[in-house]
Order: C-alpha cells, then sequence, then structure tokens
C-alpha cells in the first residue's frame, strides 16, 4: 500500500493513526524476512514451550531454579509475541496502519513485559546466589511460597508504572508525520513524532527506565560478586566447575539482554542511525528470546536428561 503521511495544517491536524515503516525499505527482502521471521517465532515459541513442558513434567526439575526458568520461558512467548506477529502482518498485508489505541497498547505491554524481564532476570541471579552462598538453607530460604511471591513480584512490579508511563507520552499532542521509522511502538521514535515540549517525558523516561533497568542490574552484579567470591574460596577446581556451570547459563543471557540493550537506548544521539537501532532492537526483542532456550538446554545437565527422557519416551 502507499504509506500516507499526515501533517500538520495549520496547527489543527492531528495524527489519527501511525505508520509502522518497520522493513518497507527493503522491497525486494520481503519474502526473505517473512521466511527468517516466521521460522523465528516458531522456533521461540516451540523451545520455550518445551521448556515449560518438561518442568512440569519432570520430577528432577521440581526445584526453584526451574521454576523461574518456566516463568522466564513462559515471558519470552509473550515478550516476542507482542512484537513479532505485528512484523509477520505487515509484511503479509502491506498494511503498515497503526491507530494510536493499538500502539499504546502494543508499547504498555512491550514496557510491562520488559520490565518484568529485568527483574525476573535479578530473582534468578538471587537464587543462583542462595544456592552457592547458603547451599545448607537453600531449601529453606527458597521455600515454595517464596518462590511465589518473588515471580509474582517481578511480573507485577512493573504494571503500574509502565501503564502510567504510556499513558503520559500518548497525552503529547502529534501533529508532524504518523510515520515510525521501526518496527514496533517503542519510545524514542514516538516522542519525536511530538510537536510540544518533550523534556519531561524524557526525563521521565529516563528515570523510569533507571529504576526498572539500572535497579535490577546492579541487584545481578551484588549477586554474582558474591557468588564469584564464595567460588574462589572453594577447595577444589571440581567444585568451582560445578558451581560455574549452574550460573553460566544465566549470566550469559543476562549479558545478551542488558548488552544490547544499553547499547540501544544508551549510546550517544550522535552514533544513532535508522538501520544500526532496529539491528539492536531485534537482537533483543527476537535473536535473544530464540537463543535462551538452546543456552540454558544445552549448557545443563539436567536439562539434557530430562529432553532426553521426554523424547525417548515419546
Amino acid at each position: 500500500m502507499k504509506l500516507e503521511e499526515m501533517k500538520a495544517e495549520g496547527n489543527v491536524s492531528t495524527v489519527k493513526q501511525f505508520v509502522l515503516l518497520g522493513f518497507s525499505d527493503l522491497p525486494n527482502l520481503q519474502g526473505f524476512l517473512s521466511g527468517v521471521f516466521s521460522i523465528a517465532y516458531i522456533i521461540i515459541l516451540i523451545g520455550n514451550s518445551l521448556i515449560i513442558i518438561i518442568t512440569r513434567l519432570d520430577p528432577t526439575l521440581k526445584k526453584p531454579m526451574y521454576f523461574f526458568l518456566a516463568n522466564f520461558s513462559f515471558l519470552e512467548i509473550c515478550y516476542v509475541s507482542v512484537t513479532l506477529p505485528r512484523i509477520l502482518l505487515n509484511i503479509w498485508t502491506r498494511d503498515r496502519a497503526m491507530s494510536l489505541l493499538q500502539c499504546a497498547t502494543q508499547m504498555c505491554f512491550f514496557l510491562i513485559l520488559a520490565t518484568t524481564e529485568s527483574f525476573l532476570l535479578a530473582v534468578m541471579s538471587y537464587d543462583r546466589y542462595v544456592a552457592i552462598c547458603h547451599p545448607l538453607h537453600y531449601i529453606l530460604i527458597m521455600n515454595p511460597k517464596k518462590c511465589i511471591e518473588l515471580a509474582a513480584g517481578a511480573w507485577l512490579i512493573g504494571m503500574p508504572v509502565q501503564i502510567g508511563q504510556t499513558c503520559q507520552i500518548f497525552s503529547l499532542h502529534f501533529c508532524r508525520s504518523n510515520q515510525i521509522d521501526h518496527f514496533f511502538c517503542d519510545i524514542p521514535p514516538i516522542i519525536k513524532l511530538a510537536c510540544e515540549d518533550t523534556f519531561a517525558h524524557e526525563l521521565s523516561v529516563f528515570v523510569v527506565s533507571m529504576l526498572f533497568a539500572a535497579v535490577p542490574f546492579s541487584l545481578i552484579l551484588a549477586s554474582y560478586s558474591k557468588i564469584i567470591s564464595t567460588i574462589l574460596r572453594m577447595p577444589t577446581a571440581q567444585g568451582w566447575g560445578k558451581a560455574f556451570s549452574t550460573c553460566s547459563s544465566h549470566l550469559l543471557v543476562v549479558l545478551l539482554f542488558y548488552g544490547s540493550a544499553i547499547i540501544t537506548y544508551l549510546r550517544p544521539k550522535s552514533s544513532h542511525s535508522v538501520g544500526i537501532d532496529r539491528l539492536f532492537s531485534l537482537f533483543y526483542t527476537i535473536v535473544t528470546p530464540m537463543f535462551n532456550p538452546l543456552i540454558y538446554s544445552l549448557r545443563n545437565k539436567d536439562m539434557i536428561a530430562a529432553l532426553r527422557k521426554l523424547f525417548l519416551k515419546a
């Protein structure tokens, strides 16, 4: 379809809908992108669903670590489903228009789930801290009630703030272009379309980002500093290897998630370009969730054994 651009007429006209440009600047690659994104979505759905299934069915995985991993896998399915189906729909139908309500809804769910991921990664690092630094009290501390409370807290903590932030952003007056040069409704490209002073809104976004990204990341760093300190005091190399093997998968996922998000949002504005921004956004919204099941299954002996049992029974 032809992309229509709505412009202000005498400062009266306002944007009634947005147009997600996405990958429309690559017309010759639409079929290829459709295939790649479809395969990626299938891998994410199957891989994370398998983790949820085996952690529910295998009695050897009835541990806090795998309870949080099942939550994380379900989160990844939800997280990707906020953006990827819409990308595919835009490619298949070539209809890239979104109402303000649809755009606000997508942004709100994306922000809530990103916040949940940030805090759930912190909860998972706390679980590893207790397991390695306080092994004799692990079962007592990480009891079922405590695990449910920690998981529920991670899921719920961002909801009121991110709903409020979304309402605040969409209270802006949009009267310039309605074209979003991105593949989903993210905060920076939306704020660019506002035709009023956005300093207060940008400051609010920065404060919320620091609260919901920097705080969990600091907790993760604190947990792993204690873990590394404890591991280095272990008398045998075998103890080192066992302790590191239980943490390596989670640490790798943390580095992928926070590394790509930090590069996307915190690098200098002078180094920003549409192509690079989209590439990094693809990495933390699609690529990382696609590799997470592989990271957790291939680097975990219990998960490998559970998968073998599941497929041998089948």
